[in-house]
């Protein structure tokens, strides 16, 4: 066994960074379009999020780490900056397929509104290649009171690159 091999045998660190796309109900679904003659998509776009965490892992199989970024959330004119701790389950479903669970617990801070700050919650599910590649759909919570709602939340559609 060379020192390589012995160095790359005893990382027990993970990278991980994330892009997702908030999505939203179209008000306009039911409507026809005029060139195409199609009705709208159920699901448009409504913001942009990217994210970075570092952590421990055991086998890419469990990994508990602190992650940072920023969301951008254009209906509700937010842009808020969640730090979290997020464990993160990654069990082998295939040869070189793994499903990814991952929850995240922290604090939500609105960046532009004073000092308003919540919770910040998530639950993502995924499938993860041997690359490295995870593709997974996002649950978040913010906790914070907008548009006369106690808090606000997003459905989101993500793809994160993960360096063990």
């Amino acid at each position: 066994m060379g020192i390589t091999t012995a160095i790359a045998q005893t990382k027990k660190t993970y990278t991980q960074f994330e892009i997702t796309v908030p999505l939203k109900g179209n008000p306009d679904r039911d409507q026809v379009n005029n060139y195409t003659h199609e009705k709208g998509s159920w699901f448009i776009p409504d913001g942009i999020s990217a994210k970075l965490g570092y952590g421990l892992h055991y086998k890419k199989w469990i990994g508990l780490g602190v992650h940072s970024g920023l969301e951008w959330k254009w209906t509700d004119k937010l842009v808020i900056a969640p730090v979290y701790g997020n464990l993160r389950l990654s069990p082998k479903v295939g040869e070189e397929t793994r499903i990814t669970l991952q929850l995240g617990l922290g604090k939500a801070i609105a960046l532009g509104r004073g000092n308003l700050m919540g919770t910040y919650k998530k639950v993502s599910l995924g499938l993860q290649t041997s690359d490295d590649l995870l593709i997974f759909v996002e649950i978040s919570s913010f906790g914070l009171p907008i548009n006369n709602q106690p808090e606000t939340g997003s459905v989101s559609l993500g793809i994160a690159l993960i360096s063990f």
